[in-house]
């Protein structure tokens, strides 16, 4: 069984999967290392992971020491897909917005309504939810490849 993953890199972001067709979500760690075990647990469950981790870039108006901090936690998440092995894509956050039917334009209530839509049974909160809805994009999106894959 393949356990679908959602990483949302912002420093109030989280990390969610799809397991079973259960969903679950914690917000990040207190620490890098607290993170790196958060994706290894999963990981360490069945080695059929597939992650998809929001590809975002600096804004204009955002601090250097912001930047910095958000540049550094993105290429953290994304060594320790490498380094486990876990099978990933970056996605803007347009398309998967647009996939989910929630283009937030920056207004984090709008991708924790939907969250809270699609999983009502879920307690959502803004630090996850954006989290949630790239692991249910990842869920559909690789199921469609592997479907598509199936009929070759």
């Amino acid at each position: 069984m393949t356990i679908f993953i959602g990483l949302d890199p912002g420093a109030s972001g989280g990390i969610a999967w799809v397991n079973g067709g259960r969903m679950e979500a914690l917000p990040w760690g207190e620490t890098e290392r607290d993170t790196a075990e958060q994706i290894w647990s999963l990981q360490a469950q069945t080695p059929d992971c597939f992650a998809v981790i929001e590809d975002c870039h600096s804004m204009p108006g955002q601090g250097v020491s912001s930047s910095f901090k958000f540049g550094r936690h993105l290429g953290f998440l994304r060594g320790c897909l490498i380094s486990l092995g876990i099978p990933f894509e970056s996605v803007s956050p347009s398309k998967w917005q647009k996939a989910m039917g929630c283009m937030t334009r920056g207004n984090k209530n709008v991708s924790k309504r939907r969250a809270q839509e699609l999983f009502p049974h879920l307690k959502i909160t803004h630090r996850v939810a954006d989290a949630v809805l790239l692991a249910e994009y990842c869920r559909i999106t690789r199921a469609r490849t592997l479907a598509a894959e199936a009929k070759q």
